[in-house]
């Protein structure tokens, strides 16, 4: 078996591609972000993707244009990147990739190949939104430190893969295990950087829709997305999705390491959360779990000319944790009157609901438009930010404003 530092061939000038090619990926110089410039990140690329909203170059962080959230799933090539460390495997062979499974809490340790993961265990899919805890970051007043992100750090998308709960079933879970530790291929370049490992509740892993995922979209994963096996937690934001997944490890009390403390907290009752990760809770904070109730405007984009007396339909997608969206509305009067929106297909309870709505503005002149999305548990979207030093859960009613000629 490779050992994890074998997958970590990375240079001091870029990351090597297979074949000895040099990832670039610059468009242009590195993106600055002038005090609430969320649009003026640069297009970037990477090998197998469209050009995307570059926000960093190293670790590679590319966010998907909105432009593409028109669809239902989002394509593969438009998906997003997000990685925290630059130690990036430079290609990764399936033929040679192993996942161990082991742990204080597991009785029979096992090492899972490609071929294994792939024909051993029931293949199951699930529609889920992955989505970065600090989406819309770059929002924030006063502005918070981290990758400002704008709208586009988010995609839908259809996992297939393997239940997490019969790859620990197999290696025989205990009945005396807390939390599931995952570890990927991907890590650090210093040795004083905190390798990226994270952990999930026990229960939450054996979650029948928790997966170990190698298709997206009904091919392969992308290597920028994970390939050739990611942790997929549908309902929880994209830090627990581990990409490249390697090591799973069942142990019997909290897990301690930087990306679960002091990362990726949020203050404790600050949000209305319903899941929570019980095991790693302070008296002051909690870590970030499932996403907030949310929605987004598609279409058209802001400062967009109509005319005045001609139907305009305004689109746009909504999810939650998990619940499920009840309805949508949107507002025409800067939210004194509110009408209900049409929803799209319901593609499953972890998948985003696109909706739409048309309306007529009857006279010439600026018009704005909101858009509030309500779940099934009655939560709804805020009209000021929950501020929080690191940005997260930004659900703030969205706005957009058209012209009509």
């Amino acid at each position: 078996m490779k050992t994890r530092r074998e997958f970590l061939k990375v240079s001091a000038g870029g990351l090597l591609l297979a074949g000895g090619a040099r990832w670039s990926g610059w468009a242009g110089a590195a993106n600055e972000l002038p005090s609430g410039a969320i649009e003026s990140g640069r297009l970037g690329s990477l090998p197998g993707k469209l050009p995307l909203i570059q926000k960093s170059f190293r670790p590679p962080n590319f966010e998907t244009p909105v432009s593409y959230f028109n669809e239902a799933f989002t394509p593969n090539n438009a998906f997003f990147v997000r990685y925290h460390l630059a130690g990036i495997p430079e290609a990764i062979d399936a033929a040679q990739w192993r996942l161990a499974v082991s742990g204080e809490s597991v009785e029979n340790p096992l090492e899972l190949t490609y071929e294994n993961l792939t024909r051993d265990f029931e293949t199951v899919e699930v529609a889920a939104l992955c989505m970065c805890s600090g989406n819309r970051r770059g929002f924030s007043q006063p502005h918070v430190p981290g990758v400002q992100w704008g709208h586009g750090a988010i995609g839908n998308a259809k996992w297939r893969g393997v239940r997490l709960r019969d790859v620990l079933n197999k290696a025989g879970l205990k009945k005396d295990a807390v939390e599931i530790v995952l570890g990927g291929a991907d890590g650090p370049v210093l040795d004083k950087t905190p390798d990226f490992v994270k952990s999930i509740p026990a229960w939450k892993a054996m979650d029948e829709n928790t997966l170990v995922a190698f298709a997206m979209n009904g091919e392969k994963l992308p290597h920028w997305n994970g390939y050739p096996a990611r942790i997929v937690v549908p309902g929880w934001t994209a830090t627990y999705w581990m990409k490249h997944v390697t090591t799973i490890s069942a142990i019997a009390q909290p897990f301690k390491g930087f990306w679960m403390n002091p990362a990726y907290r949020i203050p404790k009752g600050k949000f209305p959360v319903i899941d929570r990760f019980v095991s790693q809770e302070t008296d002051a904070n909690t870590p970030i779990t499932e996403m907030v109730v949310n929605s987004m405007i598609t279409s058209p984009e802001g400062g967009r000319k109509v005319r005045a007396g001609e139907a305009v339909t305004v689109a746009g997608v909504a999810w939650d944790g998990g619940y499920g969206i009840a309805t949508v509305e949107v507002s025409l009067d800067e939210g004194k009157n509110w009408q209900t929106a049409q929803l799209g297909a319901d593609l499953g309870r972890y998948s985003w609901r696109q909706w739409s709505h048309r309306f007529t503005p009857a006279r010439a002149g600026r018009h704005t438009v909101l858009a509030r999305a309500i779940n099934r548990v009655g939560a709804t979207q805020t009209f000021e930010l929950i501020f929080n030093p690191a940005g997260y859960h930004n659900n703030v009613v969205q706005r957009i404003e058209i012209e009509a000629t």
